[in-house]
């Protein structure tokens, strides 16, 4: 049922998008009408946050995780493929990215979707250069029941509540200082919450 919402939930911001041509903004700031000027502005900020119920997939070692080790900090879930070209575009990008903020206020979690996991995506990393590339695995698709996955690449971002806030399902230059910008904005956002 929970996947059916956020499904509409997600339709409902692309179709915005769609008919608008620009991405929503901060929750709170006007929608403008100006062309889109940088692929960070296609991530849809949500207007409220979304529960996501705790769905598992694994680490580089097989261990079982979900989103509830990783509350108190920003998340962001990328979910990528080996035959996705945009997703191994994204890969180095994000990889920097997560360097620009304390492991204690940020962390990056790309889930390769791909059907033989670990044995398919670790040899395949190497050949790109990034043997040391921290990617999770989810062969069975599991997280298909709280994000949709007909299309990736596609990022969702949670609080620190490991609520959903943002998501976005294209490629995004994670090396615009505008990524930067809003990931930041939400690390300072759920820093001034109350405990």
């Amino acid at each position: 049922m929970k996947h059916k919402v956020i499904a509409a939930l997600l339709l409902s911001s692309l179709f915005s998008l769609l008919a608008g041509g620009v991405a929503h903004a901060y929750p709170g700031m006007q929608q403008t009408t100006k062309p889109m000027e940088s692929t960070v502005d296609l991530i849809n900020v949500l207007p409220k946050t979304f529960p996501i119920e705790p769905v598992t997939f694994n680490d580089v070692d097989g261990k079982t995780i979900d989103f509830s080790q990783f509350k108190g900090r920003i998340i962001m879930v990328n979910m990528w493929a080996t035959w996705c070209p945009p997703c191994v575009r994204e890969l180095p990008a994000i990889e920097r990215l997560a360097t620009k903020f304390k492991a204690e206020d940020f962390v990056l979690l790309p889930i390769s979707i791909d059907a033989e996991g670990k044995q398919q995506v670790q040899p395949f990393l190497s050949s790109l250069g990034m043997p040391n590339f921290n990617s999770y695995y989810d062969q069975p698709q599991s997280l298909g029941d709280v994000f949709p996955l007909d299309t990736i690449p596609a990022t969702f971002i949670l609080d620190q509540q490991g609520q959903l806030i943002a998501f976005v399902r294209s490629y995004v230059d994670w090396d615009d200082a505008k990524a930067v910008s809003l990931i930041q904005g939400f690390i300072d956002k759920g820093s001034k919450k109350p405990n």
